[in-house]
Order: C-alpha cells, then structure tokens, then sequence
C-alpha cells in the first residue's frame, strides 16, 4: 500500500498565524496528478488576504496538465552537494528519490519565499514513518534545551478542541509543546500507540521549531 496518495495544500497568513487548508493534490491509481483549490481558499481570498499559487490562479479549475512538474520546483536538487544529506534527514527512500510526488508529501515543500505547505495524509500501516514539525510552538515558549533529538514525547487527542476537532497535543513529561500539524494529526484517528521521537531543533533563547518523527 502507497503510504499516501493525498497531498494537501496549506497556507498561512505568516508565521504564528494559523494554517489554513486549501488545496488537494491526488494520484491516482494511473499515476495521474491533479490539483484544485479548497472551499476555504475563496473565504481566505477575501478574509486575510489569500493569494493563490502563481500559476494556478483559477479557484474553480482542477488542474490536471504539468501540476507536478510545477510544484517540483519546491523540491530539492538532487545536484547539490548536501543532496543526500537533506534526503537523509527527510528519510526519504533510496528508491523514491525520483518520485516528485513521494518527495512533495514527505519533505513538505518547505521554502524561505512564501507560507505554503505540502501536507501528505499518511495511511495507516505497520511500517508508517514519517517527519513533521509541531505547529503553535511560539505559543508556550519553550526554553532552549528543555528537550534533546532522541528525546520520547507523549501525545492527546482533543476532540473538544473549538478549533479543530482531529487536534492533537504534544507534550514531554507532562508540559505541553505545540499540536500535530493539520492533516499529518489524521493518522492518530485510526492509529494506535504512535511512537513520538525528536529528529531535530532549532532554538535560540527559545526552541523555534521540532521535528518529529511519528512512527508504528
């Protein structure tokens, strides 16, 4: 079973702000690709101000001609010197490198240009691994060093939750550190005890960002 044939699109207002669905990238079992907008990227165009992606302009098309080949600029070049470096870290499979698609959902098609995300919805299996990095973490301010890469985390469900139902708390010994990211949270649905373990950190005075690797 492929370990996610969904891509969502995300986006947010800036950093700190909320993240904000709102757009579906899907293959299917042909290999085809298509792209469209959510609902809520109408509401967010008029609300905060919600630009769409640069050459899928169109709210109401789904768009099935060179989507990947376009969202693969995001992805990194696997001619730079520290290629397999940033493969690793990703754990991406020596086998995948070439599939665009596997490598859009995994790495999250981060960039420094603008607040864009490439969310994968994970399917459940014996052998799920996957990274992400927690969202709401400027909120509880965490001190430098107050966990380590190796570190065990613990995990909630917070289906009360007013903002999002499928939320899912994060915390290490019993003080919160930030939730799942929108659509990785699905998987804890369906899945049982989710191991939590920290890849890496960025910190300062304060930790900034955790990866995580969520694993069966």
């Amino acid at each position: 079973m492929s370990e996610f044939s969904k891509i969502y699109l995300a986006w947010r207002k800036g950093s700190g702000s909320r993240r904000h669905i709102v757009g579906l990238l899907e293959r299917d079992t042909d290999n085809n690709i298509t792209f469209r907008y959510l609902p809520e990227a109408k509401t967010l165009k008029s609300t905060e101000g919600f630009i769409p992606y640069v050459e899928f302009q169109n709210l109401d098309k789904v768009y099935d001609i060179n989507v990947l080949s376009i969202f693969a600029h995001r992805l990194i070049k696997t001619d730079r010197p520290d290629a397999q470096r940033i493969l690793d870290f990703w754990e991406v499979s020596a086998e995948k490198v070439d599939d665009k698609f596997y490598l859009l959902g995994k790495t999250q098609g981060l960039t420094a240009t603008d607040n864009f995300e490439f969310l994968a919805e994970y399917q459940d299996g014996d052998d799920l691994s996957f990274l992400t990095d927690l969202s709401g973490l400027s909120h509880y301010q965490i001190p430098k060093d107050f966990v380590k890469n190796g570190d065990s985390l613990q995990y909630a469900l917070e289906k009360d939750n007013v903002y999002d139902p499928e939320a899912v708390l994060v915390s290490f010994n019993g003080t919160k550190l930030g939730y799942i990211k929108k659509v990785h949270c699905r998987i804890f649905k369906n899945a049982d005890n989710l191991n939590l373990t920290v890849k890496a950190l960025e910190q300062n005075g304060v930790i900034r960002k955790i990866f995580i690797k969520i694993s069966t």
